[in-house]
């Protein structure tokens, strides 16, 4: 096709196609524009919908937050810690909330347009209407305080503040705030009181918890010197004198935490150091939660009286002569002593001494000579005796020692007697220098011992006075028993250590051996035990002489010989094979133990037999090793040093300290037979040896036990871990030839 032909005039057809075309458009157009602006309107009233619905709910929420504020308002002033009330011009009550009418007891209904006045008490109605009045005419604000009545009849004290405000009306309203200040005004009333009771004419410390001083009074001042800016913020400690032990102390604050309460007397100490008594009340104070906040301490300076006491005391209960207690003194005593040992089942004894000759001393040198005589025996005697032991003057020449606290063993307790007594002889039989006269004089004692109340005071002085006679009767200074039988055992007992001496001169002692051995019967070694033969009585026991030899010191030579006789042993089974390894075990005493080389005898002994150290293994008991722990330690340590071994003897008999038992140098720890025994029997006790089997393994200690019988009792040592034994079940103790020969059949 030609250029030409592409621009030529469009048909009529086309012309009409085209405006059609244009024409529907234009419609389509115009539809959209009404559609739009339809849209647009549609969108407007949601906006405008939208904003009346914000509009509301600021407006509900703004209603709700005055709500909220309208209730916490009445909350507040409902249920204010104070009373408000509003009265009229005329003093009615015109508005008043709920605190309020609770403090008067009744409804707010039956408060309202009644007049405040009535609930006043009448003694305060006067003082009220004057207020009133003055409040009403000053129109400023004013407060008073008054009883009020509540409606159950009780009264309370309220401070009122008023405020008069003026009303439109040319009236006015009173609005009063409303407070009971009852408690208040109690304490006030408490610390005026408290005031003058701390300046009182006792002297008073307030501390804290930490017991430091925080206040004292004047009293406090003017009794020990100390002002208050000299002490507070000390320890009262400060104050005290040192007459007192930690137990005593220890006692008052027990009943303090016990009882809240302690009182007494103590000794304490002023500022210029004169010490002085004092009568000292202390009292702990608590808070409302039960909890010690301070402690309150009143004395008083009790010098003066102390001493009036003393004095009449001692005019009424001591001889004016020796200074000693008399007969009344002795019976209050010795009532105390009866009742004591039957709290403890201890012996006590009273001895009876009077002075032979006494009269002739009087009648050739005159009784001032007589009275020097006197005094001096008193000071005799309180030589003899210790300090808790009472020494008393009956009469004329005649005087009585009370001895307390002695063995609850009868014979025990009566060579303990008999050992003061010859003390007492011997004293008494020293010289006097009477003046220019150099005297002699020898007493005669009557001894009787008591326990209980099997006899009373009077009883028990004829008792030693009938004694008394029976040893004047004998010839004079000497000391009798007032039972026959008492007498003879006291007899035999001298007679005992009196053989004692020779038995030991003589060689009379001979040593038994009982075998140690393993569970399965091997031999490891023996215990030494101690047999006396006697030349009349035959084989007799340790527990039938050793207690004796502890009391006499024979202990100690004797102790020596059964060192030195087992090391001897020791050094002869050294040359045996089938011996040389066993080991002796000996028992200690402790006045051995305690003496100061004993450590170095133990060393010479060993030195002087040339063995070895660990065959020799030495048994102490709990109360020997606990008696003084630290020396006890470093001997150990020493004798440890060299090669000896240790086994404490009779384990869990005692009251063993743990703590101790670390620090000690223990190879062993020997189960008491008691125990043993009862293996089977009693479950407790077996529950016992398995935990001081389970206590040595823990510690690294061996273990062995004594007493065993039963092939039971093996057994169960055995499977708890015990694998050393010794008893009857593998020997008796036996003389040494006989052990030997049990040692080449093992």
């Amino acid at each position: 096709m030609s250029q030409k032909q592409d621009y030529e005039q469009p048909s009529n057809q086309q012309l009409r196609a085209r405006a059609e075309a244009e024409l529907a458009n234009t419609t389509q157009t115009d539809r959209d524009i009404s559609q739009q602006d339809t849209d647009r309107q549609l969108y407007e009233l949601q906006v405008h919908q939208i904003e009346l619905e914000m509009q509301n709910e600021e407006l509900r929420q703004a209603h709700n937050t005055l709500e909220e504020a309208r209730d916490r308002y009445i909350d507040l002033y409902d249920f204010s810690p104070v009373g408000y009330l509003t009265l009229s011009t005329s003093g009615m009550v015109t508005e008043i909330n709920l605190t309020g009418a609770i403090l008067l007891g009744r409804e707010r209904s039956k408060l309202i347009n009644r007049r405040f006045a009535s609930y006043i008490a009448d003694e305060d109605k006067n003082r009220w209407y004057r207020h009133f009045l003055h409040t009403k005419q000053q129109r400023d604000k004013q407060n008073i305080e008054l009883t009020l009545i509540h409606a159950n009849g009780t009264r309370f004290i309220a401070c009122l503040d008023c405020l008069a405000i003026e009303m439109k009306d040319g009236l006015f309203m009173l609005r009063i705030t409303l407070t009971d200040i009852t408690q208040r005004k109690l304490a006030e009333q408490q610390l005026r009181i408290a005031a003058i009771v701390f300046e009182s004419q006792q002297g008073i410390i307030v501390t804290d918890t930490k017991h430091l001083i925080l206040a004292v009074n004047r009293t406090f001042t003017s009794i020990t010197g100390y002002t208050a800016d000299e002490v507070v913020g000390k320890n009262p400690k400060m104050l005290q004198s040192g007459l007192h032990d930690s137990n005593f102390y220890t006692a008052m604050w027990k009943s303090i935490h016990d009882t809240g309460v302690w009182k007494g007397e103590i000794w304490n100490r002023r500022k210029s150091g004169e010490v002085y008594p004092q009568y000292m009340n202390i009292t702990a104070v608590e808070d409302l939660d039960g909890i010690v906040s301070h402690y309150v301490a009143t004395f008083s300076d009790i010098t003066l009286s102390k001493l009036a006491s003393d004095e009449i005391e001692h005019l009424a209960f001591y001889d004016s002569l020796t200074g000693l207690p008399n007969r009344r003194l002795l019976l209050d005593r010795l009532e105390q002593a009866l009742a004591s040992s039957t709290h403890s089942g201890k012996n006590g004894a009273l001895l009876f001494i009077d002075l032979d000759n006494f009269k002739t001393l009087n009648d050739t040198l005159g009784h001032d000579m007589g009275d020097l005589l006197l005094q001096q025996v008193a000071k005799r005697l309180t030589d003899c005796v210790r300090e808790n032991d009472t020494i008393a003057r009956l009469s004329g020449d005649e005087f009585i020692v009370m001895l307390e606290n002695l063995n609850e063993h009868a014979l025990d307790a009566a060579t303990q007697t008999e050992m003061v007594g010859e003390k007492i002889l011997a004293a008494l039989n020293q010289p006097y220098q009477l003046a220019n006269y150099n005297y002699r004089n020898t007493p005669s004692i009557g001894a009787t011992l008591f326990k209980n109340h099997v006899r009373n005071s009077e009883e028990l002085l004829k008792q030693a006075d009938i004694a008394m006679y029976q040893a004047k009767a004998a010839g004079r200074n000497t000391l009798r028993f007032f039972d026959p039988q008492m007498q003879a055992n006291i007899n035999a007992r001298l007679a005992l250590e009196a053989d004692l001496h020779l038995a030991l001169a003589e060689n009379q002692f001979e040593l038994y051996y009982q075998l140690q051995t393993t569970h399965d019967s091997h031999a490891i070694g023996a215990e030494v035990l101690i047999r006396w033969k006697h030349p009349r009585h035959g084989l007799i026991l340790p527990e039938d002489f050793i207690p004796l030899t502890e009391e006499t010191g024979l202990i100690l030579p004797i102790g020596q010989w059964i060192l030195e006789t087992a090391c001897a042993q020791i050094k002869r089974w050294e040359s045996n094979p089938h011996t040389q390894h066993l080991q002796l075990a000996v028992n200690v005493s402790a006045k051995q133990f305690q003496q100061s080389n004993f450590v170095a005898q133990i060393t010479q002994i060993l030195h002087q037999n040339a063995i070895k150290p660990d065959r020799l293994k030495l048994e102490l008991t709990e109360s020997l090793v606990l008696d003084d722990i630290h020396d006890t330690i470093h001997k150990m340590k020493a004798l440890r040093k060299i090669g000896l071994r240790f086994s404490m003897d009779d384990f869990g008999t005692g009251y063993s300290s743990l703590a101790y038992l670390t620090q000690l140098p223990l190879d062993q720890l020997k189960i008491d037979q008691s125990f043993i025994r009862n293996i089977g029997i009693r479950h407790a006790d077996s529950v016992i040896v398995q935990t001081i089997i389970g206590m040595a393994h823990n510690l690294g200690l061996d273990v062995i036990a004594e007493g065993v019988e039963t092939e039971a009792q093996r057994a169960f040592l055995e499977q708890h871990g015990c694998l050393s034994c010794q008893g009857y079940l593998f020997s008796k103790p036996l003389p040494i030839e006989e052990f030997e020969l049990l040692l080449t059949r093992s």
